[in-house]
């Protein structure tokens, strides 16, 4: 059967997203792939077209409790066999579903890491016709990866129990390091990687010192009233300030942390999903899995941890393709606080010191005085020209000239074996007779000594602003070198020049007003009524089936059916995100609220 006409029977849509069908083609090969995809370029399809189309079973393993939720009510509605194993659902609730998967009856299952990897589990599966295993978040396989967890590190024991097998591997945030890491475990190296950009050119990336920032975080959201979107903070208690101060401002505000109970974090997330102009506030504890299309704006009031978690969190911002907004906080005491955090861990010094790198690049992003986009992007290993969708790129703050202590930093870095990281390199430069320089010898380099006349801050900032540029790599395999660029190289030799941005700039500029109706894309004034009314019916019909609303129909395919004003069951078909499932259930009740 042709891969679109499956597409479109089975899941609605009429088209593949890039990537999609290159990867699909490669599973119903049985060929093993590691897939790195942004966030919302769907990531879910490339498993699911080819797991329904395999005589046999899958099995997806999945950290996150709410997508398994999420995507089994959705494959359900779609009439896809599908079930989810984990420690939420009862334990003989969990027996039932296994002997489902054990007797056919299910087709995809999804698994917890832990269900998975147990004796019995395992041995019962050795004797099913198992096709495909799913590994999503694979990030957290690596020992290099942000999100590493010691019981997914045990799913390499997958080639060897299932050699027939096709192991997929799924995720969002992954860079080189990582990704050698994934496919060496998981299939021995003999994954293919299909990288496919991490550029989300709809989201706009901003910082502003944390100065004011309760009178800052009022002017953004003024200017997007009426608008979904998601304040992350640090602490619980925080996430709670913060509601309760927006709610005292007349915003709408949900306070969200792990410390609250299943049952009320359920009906938050719910309410945010299913309503308009919901803010939620929350730690970190909400966003994974989450599938709201529309979510118009993230903004951290605190560091993340690193550029991963960064990345990732600002991904769930316009997933619809719509324009979308990020503000980042940036303030001295919060680099204090994350430091402290990695230091009081329990892991060992070779996983602090890797976490202590991954701030620093996240710093270097936060104090970058070139485009933004292109210091993230850079971070992953890809080449990008500037945005012109940034703060700096559309306000370029002050410039001061640094080619010579660029050179002085690069050259210690060249003559020390590009093998140290940047507190070492301070060092050497600013004439630091420690004994790791005395006793490698670097007190008797050339450099040693050449910055002596600015201090250890002057230098830290050149640093991270050399590797905002390009012109530096951290090198996370080697705890934290730092490795000179092509474009380094020519600040060293004199072929380019180089300017760093002044420290302790006022607030970044100040975006222009956005509302809604300039946002929903090729809306006209006289259909949001119209809209209003089909997301009101999606949400009763959500509310009596008890999933969230966008498991009936997503706000991209509500607002085409608006655009289009579909007469008969036939029409409503060519409505991206209708197939011929979601036509039998829902069909006729839209289509009367289309023609009333």
């Amino acid at each position: 059967m042709d891969l679109k006409t499956v597409l479109k029977e089975s899941f609605g849509f009429s088209d593949f997203r890039p990537g999609q069908e290159e990867i699909i083609k490669h599973l119903l090969a049985k060929k093993h792939i590691l897939a790195v995809l942004s966030t919302g370029a769907g990531k879910s399809l490339c498993y699911q077209l080819p797991a329904i189309l395999f005589s046999g079973r899958t099995v997806v393993v999945s950290p996150l409790i709410a997508l398994m939720n999420d995507q089994t009510a959705h494959l359900r509605s779609l009439k896809i066999p599908a079930d989810k194993v984990h420690s939420h659902c009862h334990f003989r609730q969990n027996q039932a579903t296994l002997n489902d998967f054990v007797k056919g009856e299910t087709k995809i299952l999804y698994m917890s890491p832990e269900k998975l990897m147990t004796e019995k589990v395992l041995n019962e599966f050795q004797k099913l016709p198992i096709e495909m295993f799913v590994i999503d978040e694979a990030h957290c396989i690596s020992k290099w990866g942000a999100g590493f967890r010691p019981e997914y590190e045990q799913l390499s024991q997958l080639k060897k129990l299932f050699p027939q097998a096709v192991l997929a591997a799924f995720t969002a945030t992954a860079d080189k390091a990582t990704r050698l890491d994934i496919v060496k475990k998981l299939t021995g190296n003999k994954s293919r990687i299909v990288v496919k950009g991490f550029n989300r050119p709809n989201i706009f990336l901003s910082v502003e010192p944390k100065q004011n920032w309760k009178k800052r975080l009022l002017e953004f959201l003024a200017e997007r009233r009426g608008l979904s979107g998601i304040i992350y903070a640090l602490s619980r208690k925080e996430t709670v300030r913060i509601s309760e101060y927006l709610n005292s401002k007349g915003f709408f505000c949900l306070p969200y942390h792990a410390g609250q109970s299943a049952k009320l974090r359920q009906k938050s997330q719910d309410t945010f999903m299913t309503e308009d102009a919901v803010i939620m506030s929350a730690t970190t504890a909400f966003g994974m899995g989450i599938d709201k299309p529309d979510i118009r704006f993230v903004v951290h009031i605190n560091l993340p941890a690193s550029m991963e978690d960064f990345y990732q969190e600002i991904g769930r911002a316009g997933r619809d393709g719509k324009p979308a907004d990020t503000l980042l906080f940036y303030g001295l005491q919060d680099l204090i606080t994350r430091r402290k955090m990695i230091q009081s861990g329990e892991e060992d010094q070779e996983y602090k010191l890797r976490e202590h790198k991954r701030l620093e690049a996240l710093l270097a992003y936060c104090e970058s005085s070139s485009c933004r986009k292109k210091t993230l992007l850079s971070y992953f290993g890809e080449d990008f020209d500037n945005c012109s969708l940034c703060d700096n790129c559309l306000s370029p703050p002050k410039r001061v000239e640094g080619t010579i202590p660029a050179q002085i930093f690069l050259s210690a870095i060249a003559r020390t074996g590009q093998y140290f990281g940047m507190l070492h390199i301070i060092d050497v430069v600013r004439g630091v007779e420690t004994e790791k320089v005395k006793n490698r010898g670097h007190h008797k380099l050339p450099t040693f000594g050449k910055g002596a006349d600015h201090s250890k801050a002057f230098w830290e900032i050149l640093a991270r602003q050399l590797i905002s540029s390009g012109s530096l790599n951290i090198d996370i395999e080697r705890f934290g070198a730092l490795k000179i660029t092509k474009n380094g190289q020519d600040i060293l030799y004199g072929r380019e020049t180089f300017s760093y941005k002044e420290p302790n700039l006022p607030p970044a500029f100040k975006k222009e007003k956005k509302t809604k109706k300039e946002i929903l894309e090729r809306q006209k004034p006289e259909d949001l009524p119209l809209l209003s009314k089909l997301k009101k019916l999606r949400l009763q019909i959500a509310r009596e089936k008890e999933v969230p609303a966008f498991i009936i129909f997503s706000d991209r395919t509500l607002i085409e059916m608006t655009n289009l004003k579909p007469q008969s069951l036939q029409e409503m078909l060519y409505v991206n995100g209708v197939g011929k499932q979601k036509l039998e259930l829902y069909g006729e009740a839209f289509l009367n609220v289309i023609r009333d």
